[in-house]
């Protein structure tokens, strides 16, 4: 070849001194052996001194010179480490099938919101703020145990969290996300799980109506269609509850109005950045929690900790695994299954939350808020495919 010489790390030579490439053993057979020497073949199948001395600097004559290079040459040849130019081997990442992940996360989505309802009506155990601030400081606990012996949270890694950007986004989503939770959970204190779940297919529509205040949706007719579809449904739902509370209904809206606001909020602040249920709950968990905590002395005193043994530590314990592992499957619901998968998955969880609250907690519904829910469970199908 013309133009300039390669300098390979260990070249062979030939008898004329001048330096070639040794042939590259195949992929297949050939491993490297530490300090083992890499066996080369030069012209005739012999090495040339010569050619060895020339390469690491030539020899002058001076004896000195080159015992000095081939001490040298000697040197590197048993230290040098040979790795062969093997194309990279991507790793197969196993993960979860959408078959196997979505009844796992239905099962404990469904379980979350039972087990909580059990607790404060059957169990008696009236204060869903310290369950809030419990749940949260378990699930803080929880993604930092997983960070030091799992690779559930390498998501972590790709986020460059400073000061600055805690303060200005992770502390108000973390405020709504706080709100959020305690006041769905204080509406379970008066309504039945049937009809919240009702409510909470309003959610689209607020978030379709904050992101249009901020000027982050147009409005086409399409979904103004869907608007209107999913707000009759939500309507005539809460028309045809026989046992409508007004304290209740109060919370569960806004707690609807608090979720929407920190999804819209996330997609405002935290713009680019990625973050997994997992992740996302490594940072908001400890704020939420605190704020949750602040709460306590003003509302429920100390009534939740001097009634906590009654209830007994595996109950408790219990209930806010449930609500850690929901956090975990939906990091590999995430990865299994697409939007609109999840949206049926949702509707169908919902269906299976209603008639397990008229089964096990005695729960009425109606004709009226049967036709009702079904409006707003097809409004939030029509607004998943809208907004593909």
């Amino acid at each position: 070849m013309s133009g300039k010489k390669a300098s390979p790390l260990l070249p062979s030579h030939n008898a004329g001194g001048s330096p070639r490439r040794s042939p590259v053993s195949s992929p297949g057979v050939y491993s490297p052996h530490g300090s083992e020497p890499m066996r080369r073949t030069g012209s005739g199948g012999s090495r040339s001194d010569k050619g060895r001395d020339d390469y690491f600097g030539g020899a002058s004559g001076n004896g000195n010179d080159v015992e000095k290079h081939h001490g040298l040459y000697e040197n590197v040849k048993q230290q040098v480490e040979i790795t062969p130019n093997l194309p990279e081997q991507k790793t197969n990442k196993k993960t979860m099938g959408p078959a196997f992940i979505i009844p796992i996360w239905i099962a404990l989505s469904s379980a979350v919101i039972l087990y909580n309802k059990y607790l404060y009506s059957n169990l008696n155990y009236p204060y869903p703020i310290f369950i809030t601030s419990y749940h949260l400081g378990c699930a803080a606990l929880g993604t930092r145990v997983l960070r030091a012996t799992t690779n559930l949270m390498d998501g972590l890694d790709k986020i460059e969290m400073t000061q600055e950007l805690y303060l200005k986004s992770i502390l108000p989503i973390g405020v709504l996300f706080s709100g959020s939770l305690i006041l769905s959970n204080t509406a379970y204190l008066t309504l039945s799980v049937s009809f919240i779940q009702m409510l909470k297919a309003f959610t689209p529509v607020a978030i379709l109506l904050i992101s249009a205040i901020f000027k982050l949706q147009v409005l086409t007719s399409r979904l103004v269609m869907i608007v209107l579809l999913i707000s009759t449904g939500c309507a005539l739902a809460a028309y045809g509850e026989l046992h409508f509370e007004m304290f209740g209904f109060l919370c569960q809206v806004s707690a609807v109005a608090f979720e929407s606001s920190r999804l819209v909020m996330i997609q405002i602040l935290l713009q680019g950045l990625k973050m997994d249920p997992l992740c996302s709950l490594h940072y908001y968990a400890p704020v939420c929690a605190i704020i949750n905590a602040c709460f306590l002395p003003f509302t429920e005193g100390l009534a939740p900790f001097q009634e906590y043994m009654r209830i007994g530590p595996l109950i408790m314990i219990s209930n806010a695994a449930v609500a850690f592992g929901l956090n975990v499957a939906a990091v590999f619901l995430i990865g299994a299954a697409g939007g609109l998968v999840l949206t049926l998955a949702g509707v169908f969880k919902d269906i299976l939350l209603i008639s397990s609250s008229v089964i096990f907690f005695g729960s009425s519904i109606t004709s009226i808020q049967i036709f009702g829910y079904s409006l707003a469970l097809g409004g939030m199908v029509a607004y998943k495919t809208a907004s593909k």
